[in-house]
């Protein structure tokens, strides 16, 4: 969808969509997204949410959608969580009580 969006300010990050949760009902999908490198993680959401109309439409349109679902922007904090995991896992105490 690259330089489909007409805002530059949206156009400058590239996006990395960990994951899209669906309603159950289809209504309402949530992108759990990222930007690459983490840089501009503060202003991404802010700016998918101001563009939320015309992703709408671009993904209605290549999918070829009858109803596309509203869109909800989330910071994908998996990243985080598999570090954090991976950190506790290299403590000693951790390590001792695995190997027991």
């Amino acid at each position: 969808m690259r330089g489909d969006i007409h805002d530059p300010d949206l156009n400058r990050l590239s996006v990395t969509v960990g994951e899209v949760r669906t309603s159950p009902d289809l209504k309402v999908a949530t992108a759990y997204v990222l930007p690459l490198g983490g840089k501009g993680q503060d202003e991404i959401i802010g700016l998918l949410a101001r563009n939320k109309s015309e992703l709408r439409r671009i993904i209605g349109k290549k999918l070829e959608l009858k109803y596309a679902p509203d869109l909800r922007f989330r910071l994908d904090e998996t990243f985080d969580q598999m570090d954090e995991t991976r950190r506790l896992f290299s403590q000693d105490e951790v390590r001792r009580d695995l190997e027991e």
